[in-house]
């Protein structure tokens, strides 16, 4: 082994995580259409500035999982009123969303954030803004996930934020002591550990009396655009916000305009869907995809043309045809899309080096360790580097790929189902994050076309 490996293990998982999920096995190239539910992280973020905005604002076709619902909890838990309202979207209805009232008085109250990221760093500096203390606790591995930089943040805008002793905080659980407002001004952080502590500012930071100035100090920035996503938001709804010195963002005060808003499919969601292609050999096509977007999911295009596969976009359908072998390669700053990249680096022909995502050992769990453990768990030739993973050609075999109560971590292991027989993937419900049809839309994309065969497995439960 050449590279370096700064996990000596992979993290825990659950000893009884839930059923394994035999994995489809696709006996012939899948031909479908799929379409997705919303973006989770634009939902999100819409929903935060439904709950600051000026009036009622509507999201149209949002995305119904369990991270959105989490998010949906913690601000009606801080006074604003979500309601579920008929819709035409095809994952659920829409949302009416009415602001918080932050001059009226508030209630002590307690914020479940799970495991979504989103909530526990979105949600503070929206806490702060109302008038009563809001105690943030989560999933047992939520307590492990960075959380210093918001909570530091807090204290540099004065506001009070302790741990369930009453001392510093410096990760959940934590209280953070609203007085009903912010005053802003500059702020210095390093956000070196995740976008979302830039994000979580400059959502509420036009409510906060002197607006903001964040300037971040360290090493870079990652997921840059997530940054960029959530300040093009902010400028749709009337936000003032220049970005145009690097590391800084200044955000004016100011009110935060009622909105109507179709949320995009979640183009990343997309991408184990677009993968099928490549692991089978076979075509997928993704209807409704934006001609000009935020969302890091649009990566899709390029990365899937580098590991060999024809990809098009035809009247607003992406269209990705798999070859007759995937290629490796250098991929530089996948981000969340590293998981679902790295299963199809698993599956290629030649060697692959996935750098720029050391940051993927802070989320939902160390995504780099356990990738590392699951592919070679199947055979496979994977080790970590200081920033990122190797993987190189192996033949893998069948097996039980744990999810660690992640995601994307079980959507890879679907993806590598389907090119090795006999894969196993345990709790495939943890999908329900940000995905709760996940199993059934594989299996309905698996019974389109010629991929259809008695001989394919039926994702069956045990």
């Amino acid at each position: 082994m050449t590279g370096t490996t700064p996990s000596a293990a992979a993290p825990s998982h659950p000893a009884n995580g839930g059923p394994h999920w035999s994995a489809p096995f696709a006996a012939r190239p899948v031909d479908a259409t799929v379409t997705v539910p919303g973006s989770k992280s634009l939902t999100n973020r819409y929903l935060v500035l439904a709950a600051l905005a000026d009036g009622p604002s509507r999201l149209r076709a949002p995305l119904h999982s369990r991270d959105s619902a989490l998010m949906i909890e913690a601000l009606r838990q801080l006074g604003a009123t979500v309601t579920e309202v008929p819709g035409d979207g095809a994952f659920g209805p829409d949302l009416e969303i009415v602001p918080i009232s932050m001059d009226a008085a508030a209630a002590d109250t307690a914020i479940d954030c799970g495991l979504a990221g989103t909530v526990m760093r979105f949600v503070p500096p929206v806490a702060a803004l109302r008038r009563g203390e809001a105690r943030f606790d989560g999933d047992p591995h939520a307590r492990k996930r960075p959380m210093g930089t918001i909570i530091e943040a807090l204290a540099g805008l004065g506001v009070a934020v302790t741990a369930p002793d009453g001392g510093p905080a410096s990760s959940l659980p934590f209280t953070v002591h609203g007085t009903g407002e912010v005053r802003g001004g500059h702020l210095i952080i390093d956000a070196s550990a995740s976008s979302q502590f830039v994000s979580a500012l400059l959502l509420a930071g036009a409510r906060f009396t002197e607006g903001l100035h964040l300037e971040h100090v360290g090493k870079p920035v990652p997921s840059l655009d997530h940054i960029n996503m959530t300040v093009a938001v902010l400028r749709g709804v009337g936000v003032a916000v220049d970005d145009s010195v690097p590391n800084h963002w200044v955000v004016s005060p100011g009110p935060i305009r009622a909105f109507d808003v179709r949320i995009e499919q979640d183009l990343s969601n997309a991408g184990p869907f677009l993968a099928a292609a490549l692991a089978t050999g076979g075509t997928v096509r993704i209807p409704n995809w934006p001609a000009e977007t935020t969302q890091v999911g649009d990566l899709w295009r390029g990365i899937l043309t580098a590991m060999g596969a024809t990809v098009t976009v035809d009247d607003g359908t992406l269209t990705v045809s798999g070859g007759p072998e995937i290629k490796g390669g250098d991929f530089d700053e996948t981000s969340e899309l590293a998981p679902t990249v790295a299963a199809l680096c698993a599956l290629a022909a030649g060697p692959s080096r996935l750098s720029g995502i050391a940051h993927l050992r802070g989320h939902e769990t160390d995504r780099l360790a356990a990738l590392v453990a699951e592919i070679n768990r199947l055979g496979g030739d994977a080790e970590e580097t200081a920033d990122g993973l190797i993987i190189r050609p192996a033949a893998l075999h069948g097996g039980v790929v744990h999810s660690y109560a992640d995601h994307r971590m079980a959507t890879a292991g679907a993806i590598l189902g389907l090119a090795v027989p006999g894969v196993e993937v345990e709790d495939i419900a943890t999908t329900a994050k940000t995905m709760p049809d996940f199993p059934q839309l594989w299996e309905a994309m698996l019974a389109q076309g010629p991929a259809a065969d008695e001989d394919t497995a039926g994702g069956t439960q045990h």
